[in-house]
């Protein structure tokens, strides 16, 4: 393994949930950037007895395996990236008692196009009054389990920061029938499946007589696997803490 006073070369990833698609990505992003890949554990397997021979964890399963993989992580005394998407409140809980001891790294995006893009709506939503409208618009492949994607909720926290409000107690998605006018202030959501998109996902601003939209495309998803493969190098050696992808753009 990599000492903290060491200098950074070949890294050696845990990672969780390898058999899956963004599983299958990492494992080709580690390979390119020249580290190597130490386990790979999936659905029923216990990543705890095995993470102690590596650098870092990435965490890429299902949320209720996010109890167990802190854990394990915490017990080496190794960081962990965790980009598995669809955590309720506990599961942040668990993320930010890990980081009293532990480097802990999470987004809902490891694009450097969609932080960048989170960047910008924080900043709009911060200088556009209550009078111009957020709508938060995003498409996944037919596949995806979970809606609106970690992407959406992402940039919808980061309008909700800029305007001082809670995204859980102003947020609007999946409209049906009588719904009654838009609520005044509120972020709405609406969630495309089909195909084989790899994620779209667009910020509309909607104010009296004007739109501003804010768009980002992905065109595969090994930009997410070469995103978390970075923010897993950069947090080696980091102190314990909670950190996103903004640190490692510097945002």
């Amino acid at each position: 393994m990599i000492g903290r006073g060491e200098a950074m070369a070949q890294l050696q990833f845990g990672v969780i949930g390898h058999k899956g698609r963004m599983g299958q990505a990492l494992e080709q992003a580690i390979d390119e950037a020249r580290h190597s890949m130490c386990i790979g554990v999936d659905a029923g397997g216990n990543v705890g007895p095995l993470a102690g021979q590596c650098d870092v964890l990435v965490d890429f399963s299902a949320p209720d395996a996010l109890s167990q993989n802190l854990g394990a992580a915490r017990v080496a005394g190794i960081p962990i990236v965790v980009g598995t998407t669809g955590l309720g409140e506990e599961h942040f809980v668990m993320l930010a008692e890990a980081a009293r001891t532990i480097p802990v790294l999470q987004s809902g995006n490891f694009s450097a196009g969609v932080t960048l893009l989170a960047h910008l709506v924080r900043e709009a939503a911060a200088r556009l009054g209550p009078d111009w409208d957020i709508e938060v618009l995003e498409m996944h492949h037919r596949l995806k389990v979970d809606a609106p994607s970690g992407t959406a909720k992402l940039l919808g926290e980061a309008a909700a920061e800029a305007r001082g409000i809670e995204l859980s107690a102003n947020m609007e998605s999946g409209r049906h029938g009588q719904t009654g006018a838009r609520g005044q202030g509120n972020i709405g959501f609406a969630t495309l499946r089909g195909g084989t998109v790899a994620g779209e996902h667009s910020v509309i601003f909607a104010g009296p007589e004007e739109r501003l939209t804010l768009s980002h495309s992905a065109e595969n998803r090994m930009i997410f696997a070469r995103g978390a493969v970075k923010a897993a190098c950069w947090l080696i050696g980091k102190p314990a803490g909670r950190y996103t992808m903004n640190n490692v753009l510097g945002l």
